[in-house]
């Protein structure tokens, strides 16, 4: 969605010259005005003041504008290097991140996460929350620095004490876990419910399985299955098949087999073999969708490409004739671009959830 203008462009939209007219164009410009227009244009000049103000308030400060990160978001990263190391040298900690970035995924450069990992650390010094992370996450990974999980711990709870929303959710997980920080699930509860209001689908997903098995907050699967479809409706593909599971056992949610198989279908095209499996048991069964033996025996090969042999698919399958098999391996061999199959149309793409 655009954002809206503030108010302070609108004013000065409503109140400026017209496009392309000069403001000295006017003979008379600079002559006295008559008292009541000097009070009109004082009040204009009022109203313009407080919509600044306004707007500061709202939408923060006005920022200069940053060629350098211009120049990034259209892809010319040697141009954004250019421009960020002189700022970089006098310790400006955005133009730090910036450089950080483009040697981290060798953008413009040969990717070095060695390079990257001491931009980040100046940046980081000099109180960029995004250099914070980054910097967290490669002693995470043990990426362009040694492993250190008590370090990436400290800089992942140093940037979700300023408010990075990644590094919020991060630090849920270490709460979870319990080996860098101390444990405690309700902490992380807080944590991922803050998390997912802001909209971030894994913390959608993880906060509405906690909701589910009532970890570190009080049972709930109304709620957790509407945490969890909200993240599926995001394009998280493991909340997706959660979700299918929800709707078709109408755990949480209305029980509806049809929308259920739809769910499974929207993950199964993105390759998930569990959600695959799922979706193949029922087109044999002819449960929500219509029954079809040959797609079934499709997503059971791809699911197996992929290591997963479900012995009870197998048995729903053993009555496939070695015609429909054949097909059925055809068909996963050119997947995703397979040959028609003989079915009724896939269902729809599931709508959001309410």
């Amino acid at each position: 969605m655009r954002a809206p203008l503030s108010i302070a462009l609108v004013v000065a939209l409503a109140t400026g010259p017209a496009f392309g007219q000069s403001s000295s164009a006017d003979p008379a410009a600079g002559a006295p005005l008559p008292p009541a227009d000097q009070a009109e244009q004082a009040e204009q000049a009022d109203q313009a003041e407080q919509a600044l103000d306004i707007s500061s308030r709202f939408f923060g400060p006005r920022q200069p504008v940053d060629e350098a990160f211009g120049a990034y978001q259209r892809g010319l990263y040697l141009t954004a290097l250019a421009l960020a190391l002189p700022r970089a040298e006098a310790d400006d900690a955005a133009a730090q991140t910036l450089i950080g970035e483009l040697y981290a995924n060798g953008l413009g450069v040969a990717e070095s996460p060695a390079r990257a990992s001491s931009w980040y650390a100046l940046g980081d010094r000099n109180g960029d929350i995004r250099a914070t992370f980054s910097l967290a996450m490669l002693y995470q990974q043990g990426v362009g620095v040694p492993q250190n999980r008590q370090r990436a711990a400290e800089l992942i709870a140093k940037a979700a004490a300023a408010g990075h929303l990644e590094a919020t959710y991060n630090l849920a997980l270490l709460y979870i876990e319990g080996r860098y920080v101390a444990p405690d699930l309700i902490r992380a509860a807080e944590l991922l419910r803050e998390t997912a209001e802001a909209g971030l689908p894994e913390a959608q997903y993880d906060y509405g399985i906690m909701l589910l098995e009532g970890s570190g907050v009080a049972p709930d699967a109304d709620a957790g299955a509407r945490y969890i479809g909200l993240a599926a409706a995001a394009g998280d593909v493991a909340a997706q098949v959660e979700y299918a599971t929800l709707i078709y056992l109408g755990r949480g949610a209305r029980q509806n087999p049809g929308l259920a198989a739809a769910w499974y279908r929207t993950a199964a095209e993105a390759g998930n073999p569990v959600a695959q499996v799922r979706l193949a048991k029922l087109l044999a069964a002819g449960e929500g969708v219509s029954r079809d033996l040959v797609e079934a025996g499709m997503w059971r090969s791809l699911a197996r490409r992929q290591g997963l042999i479900d012995a009870p698919l197998n048995e729903m399958l053993r009555r496939l004739t070695a015609e429909d098999t054949a097909r059925a391996e055809e068909c996963a061999r050119f997947w995703p671009n397979r040959p028609p199959l003989n079915t009724t149309s896939a269902p729809a793409a599931p709508a959001a959830p309410g």
